[in-house]
C-alpha cells in the first residue's frame, strides 16, 4: 500500500486499484456514487431515509456489501453467561492478568460478548491505562488546528470508510466527524509518522465500539505497540513482516510457498492489507470482529497465523491450483477469496489449531531482520520495532531482596525450624565476637564506620515483614527494579499493557 506522502511532500492518496477487493473500493464505482448520494441526505441513517431499511446486528444496511447473511448465533443462555464471566474479569482486571492470562486467552478465542467488547478492547490493548496516564491529552489534540497537509487527506478519505455502516453511510455526520478528529488527533500525537491511509479503518473499526477518544488511545496502541512500524513513511515494518509470512509459509504449505515462489509473487502484493488493515476490509463482518478478539489478546501473531491459514486454503493443494496458472490468477484468487474459508467458526478453528507458535515467528524475525540488515542496511524505526517485539513475561515472584535472620521461619511454614549444627555453632561464634566488642570501647574509626553504615543496615530488632504480602515499591523509588518488586496480587495493568502483546 502506498503511502500518503511522498519524498517531498504530503502523501497522495493511494492508486485506486491500491485496495481493490475490499468491501469499499478507493475508486469512484457505482457503490461509492450511491454512498455520495446518500450521504448528501442528512447526519446519520434516519434522515437519509434508512429508517424504513433494516440494519444487521453489525449497523450495516442489510443488503450492502458490509452486511452478512445468516450468522450462526450463540444461544441467548450461552451469551449471558459469558457476559457475567467477562464482566468478573474486567471488575477485577489486574487480578485476572496476573493469575490468569490463559484463561482470558480462551475466552478471547470463544469470543467476546458485544456488549462488552468495546470495553474489553481498551483493557486488553493498554488503551485505557493510556488514556488513565494522560488527562486531558486528546482534548488538547481535538483543539488544535492540525498539519493542513494531512488534513485535506484525511478529509478525502472519510467517506471511503464502511460507508454502508449507520455510523458512516452520511458524509459530514458523526461518526465521519469522530474519525476525523481521532485520525487528526494522530498526526499530531505523532508528527513524525502523520497519516497513513490503512489507519483510517483501523480507526473506523474502533469507533464503532467506543468513544472518539477511548478509539483514539486503542489506535495509539495498535500503532506502536502491535504493529509497530506498519504506518510509518518507508512502510519497511510491513515488507519485513512480509518475508517472514512468506518463510512460515513453507512449514504451513509447501505447495502455497512453491506455487508463489515460480510465480515470482511478492508478499506485499496480496498481504499489504491483510496486515495493515487488520483483515478489517478483507473477512466478514463476523469473522473481523473474533480475529480482533484474538488480536488484541495475543498480538501480531493472530495476524500471521490469519494470513497463512488464508493462503493455506487458497493455493494449498493441486486442484486449487489448476485455475491460478500466472501471477494474475494467483493474485486475483488471493483478492477474492472462498467465503468458506473466510467463515467465522471455520476460520477461527483454523487459525487457533494452526501448528505455528509464538517462538516460532520470534525466531524468524530475527533471521530475516539480520538478512534485511546485512542486504539493506539498519532498519528505519528499528529501534521501535525491536521494544515492541514480544519478550518472555516476567515471572511473577516475591522481592529477592527481604533477607530473613537465619533462624526465622519462612512464610508459610509451621512452627520454627531446628537450626543446625553448623548454623548453631556460627550463631554462637557471632555472640562471643559481639560481647567482646561490647567489652571494648570503639574507636574513633569504628564509630566513624557505624554512623556511616546506619543508612544501609537496618536495625536487627525489627520484625521482617513477609515477602509475599509486602506493597510493591514505588515505582518513583526505583524504577530500574519495579518489574521484580511486584507481590503476585500487586501486578498493575499498567505493567500488562506491554506484557501480553
Amino acid at each position: 500500500m502506498a503511502k500518503s506522502r511522498g519524498e517531498n511532500g504530503p502523501r497522495a492518496p493511494a492508486a485506486a486499484g491500491s485496495l481493490s477487493g475490499t468491501r469499499e473500493s478507493l475508486a469512484p464505482g457505482p457503490d461509492a456514487t450511491a454512498a455520495d448520494e446518500l450521504s448528501s441526505l442528512g447526519s446519520d441513517s434516519e434522515a437519509n431515509g434508512f429508517a424504513e431499511r433494516r440494519i444487521d446486528k453489525f449497523g450495516f444496511i442489510v443488503g450492502s456489501q458490509g452486511a452478512e447473511g445468516a450468522l450462526e448465533e450463540v444461544p441467548l443462555e450461552v451469551l449471558r453467561q459469558r457476559e457475567s464471566k467477562w464482566l468478573d474479569m474486567l471488575n477485577n482486571w489486574d487480578k485476572w492478568m496476573a493469575k490468569k492470562h490463559k484463561k482470558i486467552r480462551l475466552r478471547c478465542q470463544k469470543g467476546i460478548p458485544p456488549s462488552l467488547r468495546g470495553r474489553a478492547w481498551q483493557y486488553l490493548s493498554g488503551g485505557k491505562v493510556k488514556l488513565q496516564q494522560n488527562p486531558g491529552k486528546f482534548d488538547e489534540l481535538d483543539m488544535s488546528p492540525g498539519d493542513p497537509k494531512w488534513l485535506d487527506v484525511i478529509e478525502r478519505d472519510l467517506h471511503r470508510q464502511f460507508p454502508f455502516h449507520e455510523m458512516f453511510v452520511s458524509r459530514g455526520g458523526h461518526g465521519q466527524q469522530d474519525l476525523f478528529r481521532v485520525l487528526k488527533a494522530y498526526t499530531l500525537y505523532r508528527p513524525e509518522e502523520g497519516y497513513c491511509q490503512a489507519q483510517a479503518p483501523i480507526a473506523a473499526v474502533l469507533l464503532m465500539h467506543m468513544p472518539a477518544e477511548q478509539a483514539f488511545w486503542c489506535l495509539v496502541q495498535i500503532c506502536e505497540k502491535y504493529l509497530p512500524g506498519y504506518y510509518s513513511e518507508k512502510l519497511e515494518a510491513i515488507q519485513l513482516d512480509g518475508e517472514i509470512l512468506f518463510s512460515l509459509l513453507q512449514k504451513v504449505s509447501p505447495v502455497a510457498h512453491k506455487h508463489l515462489s515460480r510465480q515470482k509473487i511478492d508478499p506485499l502484493l496480496y498481504m499489504t492489507e491483510w496486515f495493515m488493515c487488520a483483515f478489517a476490509r478483507t473477512l466478514p463482518w463476523s469473522s473481523v470482529l473474533r480475529v480482533w478478539d484474538m488480536f488484541f489478546c495475543e498480538g501480531v501473531k493472530i495476524i500471521f497465523r490469519v494470513g497463512l491459514v488464508l493462503l493455506k486454503h487458497a493455493l494449498g493443494s493441486p486442484e486449487k491450483l489448476k485455475a491460478c496458472q500466472g501471477q494474475y490468477e494467483t493474485i486475483e484468487r488471493l483478492r477474492s477469496l472462498s467465503p468458506k474459508i473466510m467463515q467465522e467458526a471455520f476460520l477461527v478453528q483454523e487459525v487457533v489449531e494452526l501448528p505455528v507458535t509464538e517462538r516460532q515467528i520470534e525466531r524468524e524475525h530475527l533471521i530475516q531482520l539480520r538478512r534485511w540488515q546485512e542486504t539493506r542496511g539498519e532498519l528505519h524505526g528499528a529501534k521501535a520495532i525491536l521494544e515492541a517485539e514480544p519478550g518472555p513475561r516476567p515471572t511473577l515472584q516475591p522481592s529477592p531482596s527481604i533477607r530473613l535472620p537465619l533462624d526465622a521461619p519462612l512464610p508459610g511454614s509451621k512452627g520454627k525450624p531446628k537450626p543446625s549444627k553448623q548454623i548453631q555453632k556460627e550463631q554462637k561464634e557471632q555472640q562471643k565476637q559481639a560481647k567482646g566488642y561490647l567489652d571494648k570501647p570503639p574507636t574513633p574509626n569504628q564509630t566513624k564506620m557505624a554512623s556511616a553504615a546506619g543508612d544501609a543496615c537496618p536495625p536487627q530488632d525489627v520484625a521482617p515483614k513477609d515477602p509475599v504480602h509486602q506493597d510493591p515499591a514505588p515505582q518513583d523509588s526505583a524504577p530500574q527494579d519495579s518489574a521484580h518488586h511486584h507481590s503476585r496480587e500487586s501486578l498493575t495493568s499498567q505493567e500488562s499493557e506491554d506484557t501480553y502483546l
